[in-house]
């Protein structure tokens, strides 16, 4: 297992902010020569603390404006039911995340992208009732998000 120091998580916090820094610049941003600084990122990459580069989208400019958080009760809890329901759930594209949950009456939440109502009507008829073993939906909508963050506090990993 990797261990964590100051510069590592320097480096982390760089590429969250920006995953396009050039190993020039994030050397530089960090305090170290370009070669260990790529050797360090490689390092990050291959212990798992990188798990992926992405792009962040618009949401409202890719016309996928509305947010919907769904809750879903399932009508019983086995494992061959759960499994059946995260396979299902996994094929439907506007499922942005799916969490099992525990502390509610619902068994999961979802956070689903649609165009507008009608669009996640059509998804609910449509697609999430379809789901063998669905019992009841309760739906969300997102009305603004003051907090949208992609970026992680490190602060805990090193001193």
């Amino acid at each position: 297992m990797h261990k964590l120091d100051k510069i590592d998580r320097k480096i982390l916090e760089k590429l969250q902010q920006d995953a396009r820094i050039s190993i020039a610049e994030l050397a530089d941003a960090v305090g170290l020569s370009q070669t260990p600084c790529g050797r360090r990122v490689k390092q990050l990459e291959n212990s798992g603390f990188i798990a992926k580069h992405i792009v962040v989208l618009d949401q409202k400019k890719i016309g996928l404006p509305m947010t919907v958080l769904v809750q879903i009760s399932l009508e019983r809890q086995t494992k061959e039911q759960l499994k059946i329901f995260e396979s299902g759930v996994a094929l439907i594209p506007e499922v942005m995340e799916c969490y099992l949950i525990t502390g509610s009456q619902s068994d999961y939440m979802l956070k689903v992208v649609t165009r507008d109502l009608d669009h996640y009507q059509q998804l609910l008829l449509d697609k999430l009732t379809a789901i063998e073993g669905v019992n009841s939906i309760i739906t969300n909508f997102i009305m603004r998000q003051p907090i949208n963050k992609t970026a992680f506090d490190l602060s805990h990993l090193s001193k």
